[in-house]
């Protein structure tokens, strides 16, 4: 007789019974925190996956990709990607979490950061993945971070600098920021709402024609 095939449900649950906790094993350089990485999370759950027959689907809904600059002037590539990912079972059953990922990086690597993100947190959810130190999240508060001024305020400031010939140093000084970028939304309007007051810059003078010679 053949053996029964387990649902979603009850396979969920048995890969649930074999995954341990995972803990923070990996180390952010730049910003000093420790955190658990996407191997990790993988080799935690991958053997539990293979032996009750459950794979995995990924679908990503929406994505969203934004231009970022670092405090010396760099460009990294922000990517924000909606991921459905549907888990299935050996009998054909399924079900699905949609989970949202956020990566940076300098080249081309945000959207595979962005996605490895968005599977270890729906691996979390699904599986109720036990970590070393769980804590409830509305325990702390993180300060919000600093919004980066969007490209379009920033081209239509430097359209009216040059329109104005206002230089770029003058704005920078009275809003107390080293880079335009970091201006606040409501700087950008007191400066735009200045410069909009302001005459074009005289157009540069043609030369003089020379006298004609004339001939005695």
């Amino acid at each position: 007789m053949d053996e029964k095939k387990k649902n979603i449900y009850e396979t969920i649950t048995a890969v649930m019974a074999e995954i341990g906790a995972v803990g923070k094993d990996s180390r952010n350089e730049q910003q000093r925190f420790m955190y658990r990485g996407i191997d990790a999370v993988m080799n935690a759950i991958n053997p539990a996956l293979i032996k009750h027959k459950l794979f995995v689907v990924p679908e990503i809904m929406e994505q969203k990709r934004e231009e970022r600059h670092t405090a010396k002037g760099g460009n990294l590539i922000y990517s924000i990607c909606t991921v459905k990912y549907t888990f299935y079972a050996e009998d054909g059953s399924s079900v699905s979490a949609t989970v949202i990922g956020e990566g940076m990086d300098s080249g081309d690597k945000a959207t595979n950061k962005a996605m490895s993100i968005a599977f270890k947190y729906a691996c979390f959810q699904v599986f109720c993945i036990p970590t070393e130190e769980m804590k409830d999240p509305d325990a702390e508060t993180p300060p919000p971070s600093k919004p980066v001024l969007e490209a379009g305020y920033v081209n239509a400031l430097f359209a009216e600098l040059q329109r104005t010939g206002v230089g770029i140093k003058g704005i920078l000084q009275t809003y107390n920021v080293t880079d335009v970028h970091d201006l606040n939304l409501e700087d950008w309007k007191k400066a735009m709402e200045i410069l909009n007051k302001k005459p074009d810059k005289p157009a540069p003078k043609a030369p003089d024609k020379p006298d004609d010679i004339q001939q005695n």
